[in-house]
């Protein structure tokens, strides 16, 4: 045989041993989870944090062998984009995801209107939709494909509202303030039923623009009605601190409570030693003996990233990627309708630990709510406190 003859057969042979190599590069396919979260502005610490969430539980998946239909397997990629917290960019991180991405599983969402533009885009289209907005009209019969990854109002307000007048019962009036969005709207309808509910006199519910910076006129108006407890709602942290700070400067001592609160961190940056003793609903402790060390490895390197610890708007953004793998593997199929169809009786495992599933039917009319636990802090001597773990069986 010629060295030229030899030549040509090692070429062929190098080729098709790549194009085998390729091939079984190739094999491994990828389904995209799109994404829409705030990544600027007051809340982008939020939007951030649950990109990096989907992020550490798609690494986790791929890593421990996939997502297994038949004899395929998929691998996870997160696609965020930003929906500023408002309608209209929603809409844009809408038709990009599903128009020009061609997504088929939402892994997350957060704020009620951006949300509420995606999901006329995503239930027409046949697109499985995770969202932590808070709005009980984005749920329910009518939007199959729709599921919530974090607890709303409804789970967390009654059992924060009500602790926080156990303990403080000489506390009778209150003032809430929240953003003039869906978001604030739906949770102050909620919140001021439980108030109401508890004997709480409401003093005023107000509203205020998204992008607002200068609160002393209205921590003025709430002072001037001398509130002995300021509900802050669904205020982002910067927002929220800031209206703390400017509550305290007027004099102002009382019972503060921030309904969406998530973290220490964020809160004090703009509201300083003002943030002392404020109750929260939506944070979570990383330290004591409950605490996993999966748990504090994955915190530990958000707080690097982020610099505050996780919250539970962020980690129901790593729960929505194992739910969907769980579903996907029960339909086996990666269809967003059929994965749809299971996802209310399959169990998957939680960041907060073990395996849960889903629930709501007496509240939505179907059960497409994470049964997650309601966890309620309160800032000690600058420190996140938990006071009370509740879970979803008894909230």
């Amino acid at each position: 045989m010629s060295i030229a003859t030899k030549a040509r057969l090692y070429g062929f042979g190098a080729s098709l041993g790549l194009l085998v190599a390729f091939g079984g590069a190739q094999a491994q396919e990828t389904i995209k989870l799109g994404l829409s979260v705030p990544l600027s502005g007051a809340a982008a610490l939020w939007g951030k944090g649950s990109e990096f969430m989907c992020n550490t539980a798609a690494e986790e998946i791929n890593k421990a062998g996939g997502v297994k239909v038949g004899d395929k397997t998929y691998d996870f990629k997160c696609i965020a984009y930003d929906n500023k917290y408002n309608a209209a960019e929603g809409t844009k991180v809408a038709q990009t995801l599903l128009n020009r991405d061609g997504v088929k599983f939402i892994g997350g969402s957060l704020g009620t209107a951006p949300v509420q533009a995606l999901q006329s885009l995503s239930e027409r289209q046949g697109v499985l939709l995770f969202t932590t907005a808070w709005g009980p009209s984005i749920k329910g019969p009518k939007f199959p494909l729709t599921f919530t990854q974090m607890s709303t109002p409804f789970e967390i307000l009654p059992p924060l509202i009500r602790y926080v007048h156990k303990a403080n019962p000489d506390a009778k009036t209150v003032v809430l303030l929240n953003p003039n969005d869906a978001t604030g709207q739906d949770t102050e309808a909620v919140a001021k039923k439980v108030w109401t509910e508890t004997g709480v006199k409401i003093l005023s519910s107000d509203f205020y623009e998204r992008g607002t910076t200068e609160f002393q006129p209205i921590a003025a108006r709430i002072a001037s009605l001398k509130p002995e407890i300021v509900d802050l709602g669904t205020m982002p942290p910067a927002d929220a601190g800031t209206v703390l700070r400017e509550l305290d400067v007027l004099g102002w001592k009382g019972v503060k409570v921030v309904e969406v609160g998530t973290g220490v961190d964020a809160l004090k940056v703009t509201g300083g030693k003002a943030i002392e003793d404020v109750y929260m609903g939506a944070a979570v402790i990383f330290d004591g003996p409950g605490v996993s060390d999966h748990q504090k490895a994955v915190n530990a390197k958000a707080r690097e990233l982020l610099h505050e610890s996780l919250n539970s708007i962020q980690i129901g953004f790593y729960d929505s990627v194992y739910a969907i793998k769980a579903g996907i593997e029960k339909a086996q199929s990666i269809g967003p309708k059929k994965v749809g169809a299971v996802m209310p009786q399959v169990k998957f495992t939680t960041f907060y630990g073990g395996q849960i599933g889903f629930h709501g039917k007496d509240t939505y009319g179907s059960n497409q709510q994470m049964e997650l636990p309601v966890i309620i802090t309160q800032v000690k001597d600058g420190k996140l406190v938990e006071l009370s773990r509740i879970s979803a069986s008894t909230n």
